[in-house]
């Protein structure tokens, strides 16, 4: 009985085990076959399905911040300000019509020397530079003493001078004697027309050698000067500057030889200078003298304004473009020659049905806005560009003629909106 009892018992816990095992394989097998399928049916899912759920998330998300916040504008609605706030910012309304743009033709240039105001100093005779008074950079005046040079061309031209100068009065005082004699029936008529003649001849020679200082650069009353003093250097060329102006090149140095067809220094009057425009083919047909130009230099320099001056008759064969010139005054020397500019040259107006100034447009995204006043505060609109001189703006669709916008203070606005913005998304960050 015992033995029987015992085996009942253990039947009865395996059966029991048995029971309990089948109902764990159930739960847990259930279990799994559960999440197979439901990660099936999520990966069968189509993306029009998933967009749906998301916007449920948002709508849910939404209404969540409506609740919290429903006294608070979301992104894109009306901004809204208080007239002490309108006064702070400076807001300043118009009304979108008509306007006037300005045509406009942006050219590339090069400012350069005016060479109507610039001198090459060039040696009118060889020599050796004994002395240097002017340097690189320097302002000077005309007449200004340049350089010194010694020269053995000059000294003979002085000496030339200062002997024919002697024959000229010896000639003058044998023609006055045998006139004299001729008149008194002393002497022949034939030794007075001899006397005659070679005074003449010494004149010529005389003249001749005048000419010649005169070319080297002196003046009458200094060559004059020379028989008043025949000891003084024959040698010593002074060279002086023609111009006022600035010595922008400098080629010459101490003891150096210097020839009669080489420019030993370069002075220009910087208080004009040229810019230089190269003009295309297809806008000369434009370009007139008289015409108003901008002209840009930037990295800080103030834009300054000129007019055409010059059109070239004939155009480059290379490059196919010709020049336009503008004169622009240059007091404090900001305009260097040798940099390049950008020239806009005004052609005229164009009416345009709807112009608003290039201030009132804002960028919000990758969209262009204005903000358009209404009843509740200032709606930021999106509006369609079209062309632009710079300051004003074409606007071809988004406002209308006789809406009041914001054409000063839409960046104040667009920073109000923006912060409002921020933070509302950082309000429900949490």
């Amino acid at each position: 009985m015992k033995k029987n009892r015992g085996r009942i018992i253990f039947i009865s816990s395996f059966i029991v085990m048995l029971l309990l095992a089948g109902l764990g394989f159930l739960r847990f097998g259930h279990y799994k076959v559960v999440v197979v399928r439901e990660n099936a049916e999520t990966e069968e899912h189509t993306e029009h399905e998933r967009e749906q759920h998301i916007g449920k998330i948002s709508e849910v998300h939404n209404e969540d911040i409506d609740k919290e916040e429903s006294d608070q504008h979301t992104p894109g609605e009306l901004v809204k300000i208080n007239d002490l706030q309108r006064k702070k910012l400076d807001i300043k309304l118009g009304t979108a019509g008509p306007g006037k743009l300005l045509t406009t033709i942006d050219l590339p240039g090069e400012i350069v020397l005016d060479a109507d105001h610039l001198a090459h100093i060039v040696p009118l005779l060889p020599g050796v530079v004994r002395e240097v008074k002017k340097r690189l950079g320097q302002t000077v005046h005309q007449g200004d003493v340049m350089a010194v040079i010694e020269s053995r061309e000059l000294a003979d031209a002085k000496a030339a001078y200062l002997a024919s100068s002697e024959r000229v009065a010896l000639a003058q005082a044998t023609f006055t004697r045998e006139e004299q004699l001729w008149q008194k029936k002393i002497n022949a008529k034939q030794e007075y027309l001899d006397a005659k003649n070679s005074l003449s001849e010494a004149k010529i020679e005389h003249r001749s050698t005048v000419q010649k200082l005169l070319f080297f650069g002196f003046s009458e009353a200094l060559i004059k000067d020379f028989q008043k003093h025949p000891d003084k250097s024959l040698t010593r060329y002074v060279i002086t500057a023609p111009i006022d102006g600035t010595v922008v090149q400098k080629h010459i140095t101490l003891g150096e030889k210097v020839s009669d067809d080489t420019a030993i220094f370069t002075i220009a009057d910087l208080s004009h200078v040229w810019v230089d425009l190269s003009v295309p083919q297809k806008d000369l047909v434009s370009i007139k003298i008289g015409q108003k130009t901008h002209i840009s230099l930037g990295f800080g320099t103030p834009d300054a304004e000129g007019n055409i001056s010059y059109v070239s008759p004939i155009a480059d064969k290379n490059t196919r473009t010709a020049l336009a010139r503008v004169v622009l005054p240059n007091p404090d020397r900001r305009w260097r020659p040798g940099l390049f500019v950008k020239a806009r040259i005004s052609m005229g107006e164009l009416q345009l049905p709807l112009v608003i100034p290039k201030e009132a447009i804002q960028r919000l995204g990758n969209e262009n806005v204005v903000f358009v006043e209404t009843k509740g505060g200032y709606d930021p609109k999106h509006v369609s560009l079209g062309r632009s001189d710079g300051s004003s703006v074409e606007i071809l669709s988004g406002l209308h003629a006789g809406e009041r916008y914001v054409a000063r203070g839409g960046f104040e606005l667009k920073a109000i909106m923006m912060t409002r913005d921020m933070g509302a998304h950082a309000g429900h960050g949490h």
